[in-house]
């Protein structure tokens, strides 16, 4: 009788074990993120409401920029056709099909033809000038967030370090992990989605100095080139 009891023991030992065995928890990145208390909480809230508005900004921008940037190759011949042969209604008309920063330029350097070529030049420095303003709108709030991204997220890695040490501070230094974990995982996440936004807000903000140089070096070209035309003897 006392085997047949062991044997039974033994045979439900093994099944218990397994029974008790710890189960692997998986933590979601948004629930890591948030598991750092109210103030990370906060911290982590306003990242992700820059980080939104640095990528509604890029696009917006991208398309603008690029929208911008689209020339019918054959536009300046079509234009030096208009003006030698005086039919600069036709040449407007051309400029105002094309509403483009370089149309507009020409449109601007046309509207004064008859002025002395140093009030024409001025007239499209001017307008160039506007124009580069259009094309880098909010721009400079995409630079803001790139540095301001980073700062935000160090301010809440401080804040997480002086929750942790408060706690060991009101333990009189014997304050267990897990009473420690809230201000770390502060500090880390914080961190983490500070940079993280930054990266995003720089790079977008290079690729979009990059592109609005190339429509500047665009206009700048055919200003230029309608200079030149002007300068052209009869």
């Amino acid at each position: 009788m006392l085997t047949l009891l062991l044997q039974e023991g033994s045979e439900t030992l093994p099944s218990l074990a397994a029974e008790e065995e710890p189960v692997e928890k998986t933590l979601s990145l948004f629930d890591l993120l948030m598991s750092g208390g109210l103030p990370g909480q906060i911290i982590i809230v306003i990242l992700f409401v820059l980080l939104f508005v640095a990528i509604y900004i890029y696009f917006e921008r991208l398309f603008a920029i690029k929208a911008a940037s689209n020339m019918d190759s054959n536009f300046m011949n079509q234009i030096k056709d208009h003006v030698a042969n005086g039919n600069l209604e036709g040449a407007k008309m051309l400029c105002a099909q094309q509403n483009s920063p370089v149309s507009r330029l020409t449109a601007k350097g046309i509207s004064r033809i008859g002025s002395p070529l140093e009030d024409i030049n001025t007239a499209i420095e001017n307008s160039g000038r506007l124009e580069v303003y259009r094309l880098e709108k909010n721009v400079s709030v995409l630079a803001t967030i790139a540095g301001a991204g980073p700062m935000i997220g160090f301010l809440g890695t401080v804040i997480g370090m002086v929750l942790a040490f408060h706690q060991l501070a009101t333990s009189s230094g014997q304050a267990e992990m897990g009473n420690l974990a809230e201000g770390i995982y502060t500090a880390m996440t914080t961190t983490v989605a500070g940079l993280i936004v930054g990266i995003v807000a720089y790079i977008g903000y290079n690729h979009l100095v990059v592109r609005t140089d190339k429509v500047v070096h665009q206009m700048e070209a055919t200003a230029v080139d309608f200079l030149d035309l002007l300068n052209e003897p009869a």
